[in-house]
């Protein structure tokens, strides 16, 4: 048996980040994991899916602008843009990321983590070896998400992708049906159509990037129509058919859909199928709830944590790696006796993933986002008061890109003045984002927002004509 302060199942960044705040802390650490050490977002999400972007995303802003649109004279390059692709996840080679680990005193146990009892844990590596661990303190659950499919018939059949094979995939298919019309989706059939594919994309809803303003599901669609993929909103799918390797049909209202691959990407579900929940009373398969220490609700004891997509909270790399630091620190701050409790619970509570969790869709234009929608803070009870302006209408806009287009808009709760959302679409407002969430986490009240001048002539002029709009 051997023992460590805290255990933690899924060493992905989340894993990586709660590993990493107790071990500085003065604990001791071990990470289990089965796959690559780093996770889904070094390897299968963020950093390949937005390689397979960027080279498209630079030759489209310089061909927006005149003068550098003449030196643009070929097409995207696809195989380097696959090979930058590979690139950054290092051949999905985890060598580094087990370097970085065991530098910074945090053991790697490679296998299969099930809980077993409190603060107990059975690995089984691929070699059939079993290690039995004990946690002193903690036992931190960071397995994460995974693809899940909708209940479509013959759809599982057709081994369809799931955004692993998506940006995985060696070659550029020549046809692709995209199922799912949310951020995924609309980020890989902008990077598949950049580089050369025919897309289809079928959203059962009314409108792309469900959940969002509606103004940024439009914008997205418009665009993705100009580049040539077939957007099908409020689609309804009966059926999925393969014969063996060859083309997937996919049956619609509309009729019949055949291409070469079949993407689905239709929402995730809690990576808690093989994690051994049945042997502490939990649902197995399920999301696991928390308090804002990340510590599960439904285990008596305060020593099981849910970190990142598995507490369902905020589905995002960042909002994983967020709570990880401050469920490391309330770990570390209960192994020495402190109460987290009132002051202190400021202190250690990931509090931001309610209201505030900021998110960008990096498609063409990006969609950059913080906070509630106006439909989410009027369903909260809020009265609001909301804003919109024309980004094409700055300086700094026409400046960015000759045909500029794209919109911005702010959700005032009119009564403590301050914002609690706002959603910018338009090329290159990624990096407009944080400011946004800093007025947003810090409740900064309109009349004092005021006085954060914007630089002439940039985007970030936006904040100006967004207040002036207000009546500032």
């Amino acid at each position: 048996m051997q023992t460590y302060d805290v255990i933690v199942l899924g060493a992905g960044s989340t894993g990586e980040n709660v590993a990493d705040r107790v071990v500085g802390g003065g604990l001791t650490a071990v990470l289990v994991e089965s796959e690559l050490v780093g996770g889904e977002c070094s390897y299968w999400a963020c950093m390949p899916s937005k390689a397979l972007l960027r080279g498209p995303e630079a030759v489209a802003a310089a061909r927006a602008v005149d003068g550098a649109a003449q030196a643009v004279s070929g097409d995207v390059d696809a195989a380097a843009t696959l090979a930058r692709r590979t690139k950054f996840t290092s051949d999905w080679n985890d060598e580094s990321q087990v370097q970085w680990a065991t530098s910074n005193s945090i053991d790697v146990l490679r296998g299969s983590g099930r809980i077993t009892g409190e603060r107990t844990v059975r690995v089984t590596g691929s070699d059939g070896t079993v290690s039995e661990l004990t946690a002193t303190h903690a036992v931190a659950v960071c397995t994460g998400s995974v693809a899940s499919l909708p209940p479509i018939p013959g759809l599982a059949d057709a081994r369809p992708w799931t955004p692993r094979e998506a940006t995985s995939a060696q070659r550029v298919p020549g046809s692709l049906v995209i199922i799912g019309g949310g951020v995924v989706g609309c980020e890989l059939a902008t990077a598949w159509r950049a580089l050369g594919a025919e897309v289809t994309v079928l959203e059962v809803a009314e409108g792309l990037l469900a959940g969002n303003e509606p103004f940024a599901g439009e914008l997205v669609a418009a665009a993705l129509r100009d580049s040539g993929v077939d957007v099908r909103t409020g689609a309804s799918i009966s059926e999925v058919r393969r014969d063996g390797d060859g083309p997937t049909t996919v049956v619609t209202d509309d009729g019949e859909i055949t291409a070469e691959v079949l993407l689905v990407a239709a929402g995730r579900r809690a990576g808690t199928d093989d994690v051994g929940l049945d042997a502490i009373g939990l649902e197995v398969g399920s999301w696991l709830e928390v308090d804002d220490t990340c510590r599960v609700t439904a285990v008596e004891g305060g020593w099981l944590y849910a970190v990142g997509d598995v507490n369902h909270r905020a589905l995002l790399t960042h909002m994983g790696k967020y709570q990880a630091r401050a469920c490391g620190a309330a770990i570390v701050a209960r192994s020495g006796g402190e109460q987290v409790t009132g002051e202190a619970w400021s202190r250690y509570a990931a509090t931001a993933d309610h209201a505030a969790v900021p998110g960008v869709v990096f498609t063409e234009p990006p969609v950059a986002s913080v906070g509630l929608t106006e439909k989410g803070a009027r369903e909260d009870g809020m009265r609001v008061r909301v804003v919109e302006c024309d980004l094409a209408a700055l300086a700094g806009s026409a400046l960015y890109s000759d045909s500029y287009t794209g919109r911005a808009k702010i959700v005032v709760d009119e009564d403590r003045q301050v914002i609690v959302g706002a959603t910018f679409v338009g090329p290159g407002i990624g990096e407009l984002l944080h400011s946004a969430t800093v007025a947003v986490v810090g409740e900064v009240p309109l009349d004092r927002l005021w006085h954060a001048v914007p630089s002439y002539p940039t985007i970030s002029e936006i904040w100006l004509r967004l207040l002036e709009e207000y009546g500032l």
